[in-house]
């Protein structure tokens, strides 16, 4: 498997994607009394994801 830099800026976006979506369920699911908090974090995740996604192939 080769690892250009678009390669390297896809997974990163991916992976950051998955953290994302974990950070909003925990708030969601487990600390309600948290979850604006984790919320607002992860759409920030989200927001980063997104702009390693944009990223690819500009750089």
């Amino acid at each position: 498997m080769k690892l250009n830099k678009n390669t390297i800026f896809a997974w990163a976006s991916f992976i950051i994607f998955i953290v994302a979506t974990a950070i909003v369920l925990l708030g969601v699911l487990k600390y309600k009394d948290h979850a604006i908090g984790f919320s607002v974090v992860g759409i920030g995740f989200f927001a980063i994801s997104w702009v390693f996604n944009a990223l690819k192939g500009r750089i």
